[in-house]
């Protein structure tokens, strides 16, 4: 009887949960779901109810000037939303350099962008203090984006095919350059 109780009590917060999930459009799925290898701490990934296209958002380069996601089309993308000031950012990141050093390239990018308000400069300290030598220094400081893509949190990170769909997502640091993240990165990659 006890126990019923305690689970009419977590009622509440349950329906919230699945609102919030089902809010966002995606739902957590088994890790056979789209014929992901999705093991180990990639199954905290969020995979879509379906795929549409990554919405059309603007922010710029390590030169300043504006790009979007298109600038990428053809390749896998990690899209990573993040910020100078946060701690699970900061220890997410070398994880997220060491998997551009190793998978980077005409089919994969790791595409960090920083929602910071404290400029360029800021940005590209943090890098410095945490070693990352191959993320290339997006920002947007009006964190136009991260509303566009959805973000509700920092770190967020948006795995996206070479037409443009979001594949899926996960709201929470991860060590992206472990076998897991890299058997799912080769995995999309595959796909042509």
């Amino acid at each position: 009887m006890v126990k019923f109780f305690k689970s009419v009590r977590m009622l509440p917060m349950m329906v919230a949960l699945a609102g919030v999930t089902l809010a966002l459009g995606a739902m957590p799925l088994p890790a056979t779901a789209a014929g992901l290898p999705l093991a180990g701490e990639m199954r905290k990934l969020t995979l879509p109810a379906e795929q549409k296209p990554v919405a059309a958002a603007e922010f710029q380069d390590e030169k300043g000037q504006p790009t979007s996601l298109a600038a990428f089309r053809g390749k896998v993308v990690l899209l990573n939303l993040w910020a100078s000031w946060c701690v699970p950012c900061r220890e997410e990141m070398p994880a997220l350099d060491r998997l551009q050093a190793s998978r980077g390239g005409k089919d994969f990018q790791v595409v960090a962008v920083a929602q910071d308000r404290a400029g360029r400069e800021k940005v590209e300290k943090f890098l410095g203090e945490v070693g990352a030598k191959h993320i290339v220094p997006y920002l947007d400081a009006s964190m136009k984006s991260g509303r566009a893509w959805g973000a509700i949190g920092l770190p967020t990170s948006i795995l996206i095919d070479r037409q443009g769909n979001e594949v899926a997502r996960l709201i929470g640091g991860a060590e992206w350059d472990s076998a897991d993240a890299v058997k799912l990165i080769d995995a999309l990659v595959a796909r042509k």
